[in-house]
């Protein structure tokens, strides 16, 4: 007959079990990371010394204005990044025609570029 190994656990070790599964973690990963054998034993751990058993939550408490102001920032941000891609397009396109009008005239227009002949 073999014997199973009984696991004791810290309370210091269950309680850092605890804060992850608050952070998000789930049951199943933690159990999985620190070979936690049945799947009660955190649930019953969250309810001993977690806070009611719920996770953190990020939670933006704002005023209208701040709303306001964040929708036109985010607005702001989607136009100057919209220009931004233009303005990448048009310089690429005005880099190949040099190179195009390069190559046709046998003259580097870069490197010439300002120079009086």
């Amino acid at each position: 007959m073999i014997k199973e190994p009984i696991k004791r656990y810290s309370q210091a070790f269950k309680q850092q079990v605890v804060r992850e599964y608050e952070d998000g973690a789930s049951n199943y990963s933690l159990r999985q990371k620190y070979g936690i054998g049945a799947h009660k034993t955190v649930k019953r751990w969250v309810k001993q010394y977690g806070r009611s058993g719920y996770r953190s939550e990020l939670v933006h408490i704002q005023t209208v204005e701040d709303q306001l102001e964040f929708k036109a920032m985010k607005s702001r941000i989607a136009e100057l990044e919209s220009a931004l891609a233009q303005s990448v397009l048009e310089n690429r396109m005005l880099q190949t025609t040099i190179e195009v009008a390069s190559q046709s005239l046998g003259v580097d227009l870069k490197k010439n570029f300002g120079k009086k002949s």
